[in-house]
């Protein structure tokens, strides 16, 4: 894997957000482990995570101990991490402990109402996205998009941003930054890797 980071900072209000790029060995990993629990319905039944998160989604799949690609993806998250610390504060960590992480598999009409997560710092990487996203009745397009929210429209201050994800694309922010997933028309599935990490604590309540 190449050790060389290369990101961008999105930093459209206070709370900073990274883009970066999941390795394509990381999204072969993560969706074999899908597709395998996907055919075995007493797996999927146990790896569902549905009933501890928000989304109104088909499918969210715990990854657990039996992936055996977990260390080799902590350890990337875990560089990309470092840099978006460093981008952002000028900080080096030197702890980075995963809670947990789960697949989203979104199909047709399902979403993720605004809400946030637990931890210090958590991400989302996309693993599989539709051709398109269907049309829509507004000339801005919307469906299947992330936002990203926070405090107010002010002159000169804008209180959202959204991304249209492709496949690869990885997004860091702090776990407290609200966000929601809008709904698209499809009948291909869109796949998502998300993230809750905790950072040095000290660093975390002392800036």
């Amino acid at each position: 894997m190449n050790n060389k980071i290369e990101g961008i900072i999105h930093r459209p209000f206070a709370p900073p957000i990274g883009k970066y790029e999941l390795s394509k060995k990381s999204i072969e990993y993560i969706n074999k482990y899908v597709d395998d629990t996907k055919k075995d319905k007493k797996q999927l039944n146990e790896k569902n995570h549905g009933e501890q998160l928000a989304g109104e989604i088909t499918y969210e799949i715990l990854l657990s101990e039996d992936f055996n690609y977990y260390k080799d993806l902590i350890q990337e998250l875990a560089k990309f991490v470092h840099n978006y610390i460093k981008s952002t504060i000028d900080k080096e960590i030197t702890k980075f402990n995963v809670k947990e992480g789960w697949v989203v598999c979104q199909y047709e009409n399902d979403y993720n109402p605004i809400h946030w997560h637990s931890g210090h710092i958590s991400g989302v990487a996309y693993l599989k996205v539709p051709e398109n996203f269907g049309d829509s009745l507004k000339k801005e397009n919307r469906n299947g998009r992330i936002a990203f929210i926070h405090g107010s429209r002010q002159f000169l201050s804008k209180s959202s941003i959204e991304f249209t994800p492709s496949v690869g694309d990885l997004y860091l922010f702090p776990s407290y930054l609200m966000h929601s997933v809008y709904p698209f028309k499809s009948n291909q599935e869109r796949r998502s890797f998300a993230f809750n990490a905790h950072v040095d604590d000290e660093m975390v309540y002392k800036i």
